[in-house]
């Protein structure tokens, strides 16, 4: 019966991790670093991430060098531990699991497992009745102080606290992908915190994305691969799942009060009528003959709740990135570039016949194509919020490069055209056309023959998969852009749409000739930038576009099936790529 009594507390699973001596070391060589405020307590933060993913045992600290933000310098450390370990232990010590009584420092712990703890206060001698209880109750005390301490959780209405509840929420999806991009988690956070995630306040540095940090470094929130995927850890889970019983419950007390406050009002109309009677009117029939013609409140409350499971409906499909048939509009977006800069013969003009056609289009920066068309939502502005509400947008799988003979011909010689080209075709949209403007005879003074520039439009076509068309001016170049816009606002009508993301792409049906399952425009835009940070990948690819012969298809297979140029590309490629990465002085 007394071992019952002293264990009150709650069972704590065992860890998972095979390698606990070394988590424990690790975790407090971390909690060091922070408390002196060292920027090493991210590297220590790093390795954890990656060794509790690791399912296999360790024996030392050498083999962790295979795991990744491992180095020679955490490895030794881990090594001199261990010899540590095994001088006070023994060299038969277990090192997979942590053994009772043994702390990971090498020193004999003061937290004995409940049990023994239980075992170890029966046998001692000399204990009589009186302080066999007061020790019970001491434990007790002990363990019901220790459940006091409650764990890290944020702030109502800040960024930690819209982080957790959106991948919370999308976690629960159905069809969720677990897992969410720093864009789209920005962009559905935003309405549930009050600060901005991308703009800092004024006189501060610091968004509300800096909150982010708190939670990885809390174990809250997971992130991993390159572009980053954000997701909830099982204590985030739990977190997460408190705030959002929090979130109902307050939901809750607010109707209740809005049902009181109206209840309210309906019972006092009639003294408010009451009190501008004359003393004369107060009889019983006036009284319920003026009650009689007050219109009665039982009308719009029974045709309230259509409204309501409207806006209900729409509320939950915005939630899981959906956008419904008739809360969306189709809208051609022009690129900046061509409406102002460079050669500006002729770019007026194309704003100026869309304008007569009557065609909504929006001119804003794109970072590959000149013209796209995006579906986007239709939102009322709330009377009671000063910004206007986020708007959602997903880009349809239509995009258009233009190109007039002479700038075919400068992207031609200064090798802009086969970039572009590459880029249209890893933008993620499956259907890139490529509008060509004759341009009267301007072609008869190209620095490049009119054969060149019309074999480089068929190789488009057949090479490469674009789809070509050809138009004689600006006129024409508008005409075809008004068509295209009322073709698709046709073709995507009483049509639900998918948010996707850019990674899923392949679940995009290609051959189809309607794809509802889009991405989302900032993160088509944010994916498409010429100038972002560069992987090692798509530098070796960009490297191996220089060579002459090898395309920006062969580049992409080769990437696809090995990484390393080690596979049979032909006697003389082969010998050109060995040149291009072996030979120190300037190629032959």
């Amino acid at each position: 019966m007394s071992s019952e009594l002293v264990r009150l507390g709650r069972k704590r699973a065992l860890p998972s991790c095979p390698n606990p001596l070394f988590l424990e070391w690790l975790t407090e060589l971390r909690d060091q670093a922070a408390e002196k405020g060292l920027k090493t307590q991210y590297v220590y933060q790093k390795a954890l991430s990656s060794l509790k993913k690791y399912p296999l045992p360790l024996n030392n600290g050498k083999e962790a060098k295979i795991l990744q933000n491992f180095g020679d310098g955490i490895c030794k450390i881990l090594d001199d531990r261990l010899e540590k370990y095994y001088r006070v232990n023994g060299p038969d010590a277990p090192i997979h699991s942590l053994p009772s009584g043994v702390q990971a420092s090498g020193h004999c712990s003061t937290n004995l497992d409940p049990s023994k703890a239980s075992s170890n206060t029966q046998e001692l001698p000399g204990t009589s009745g009186g302080d066999h209880k007061k020790t019970q109750k001491g434990e007790v005390r002990r363990e019901k102080g220790a459940r006091k301490k409650r764990g890290y959780v944020p702030q109502k209405r800040s960024g930690g606290h819209a982080v957790l509840l959106t991948l919370y929420r999308h976690s629960q999806v159905p069809d969720s992908k677990g897992f969410m991009f720093k864009n789209e988690l920005q962009t559905e956070s935003q309405p549930l915190c009050d600060k901005s995630f991308t703009v800092p306040d004024l006189g501060s540095k610091y968004t509300a994305w800096a909150s982010v940090g708190t939670l990885i470094q809390r174990d809250l929130v997971l992130k991993t691969h390159n572009p980053a995927r954000y997701s909830l850890t099982e204590l985030g889970l739990v977190v997460a799942e408190q705030l959002e019983s929090g979130e109902r419950e307050e939901k809750n007390d607010q109707k209740v009060e809005e049902e009181k406050r109206e209840g309210g009002e309906a019972v006092e109309c009639p003294d408010t009528v009451d009190l501008t009677l004359d003393d004369d009117d107060h009889d019983d029939e006036g009284v319920s003959g003026r009650l009689a013609k007050r219109p009665s409140p039982v009308g719009p409350t029974e045709e309230s709740p259509t409204e309501e499971s409207q806006a209900v409906e729409h509320g939950e499909a915005a939630a899981r990135g959906i956008l419904l048939p008739g809360c969306y509009e189709i809208i051609l977006c022009v690129d900046f570039i061509e409406t102002t800069g460079g050669n500006t013969a002729g770019k007026p003009d194309l704003v100026t016949e869309l304008q007569k056609n009557g065609v909504t289009f929006d001119i804003r920066k794109l970072n590959v194509g000149d013209f796209l068309w995006v579906a986007r939502e239709q939102v009322a502005p709330d009377p009671g919020q000063l910004r206007p509400p986020t708007v959602r947008e997903l880009v349809l799988d239509y995009i258009i490069e233009r190109k007039r003979m002479d700038d075919l011909c400068g992207s031609i010689i200064d090798g802009r055209f086969r970039e572009q080209k590459f880029r249209l075709k890893r933008c993620g949209l499956h259907k890139p056309i490529y509008l060509v403007e004759e341009h009267g005879s301007a072609a008869a003074h190209l620095s490049l023959p009119e054969s060149t520039l019309q074999q480089a439009i068929a190789n488009t076509q057949v090479v490469d998969g674009f789809f070509v068309k050809r138009v004689q001016d600006v006129k024409e170049s508008a005409a075809y852009l008004t068509i295209m816009t009322r073709y698709l606002q046709k073709l995507y009508t009483n049509r639900t749409l998918h948010c996707r993301s850019r990674e899923l792409e392949g679940d995009g049906p290609r051959g189809a000739q309607v794809s509802c399952s889009l991405m989302s425009f900032t993160e088509f835009n944010h994916g498409a930038v010429k100038s972002k940070c560069q992987t090692v990948r798509e530098v070796f690819a960009r490297q191996l576009m220089q060579i002459s012969g090898l395309s920006g298809d062969k580049a992409a297979a080769i990437l696809e099936h090995y990484n390393t140029v080690n596979r049979n590309l032909g006697p003389a490629l082969s010998r050109t790529v060995y040149q291009l990465y072996c030979t120190k002085g300037p190629l032959s």
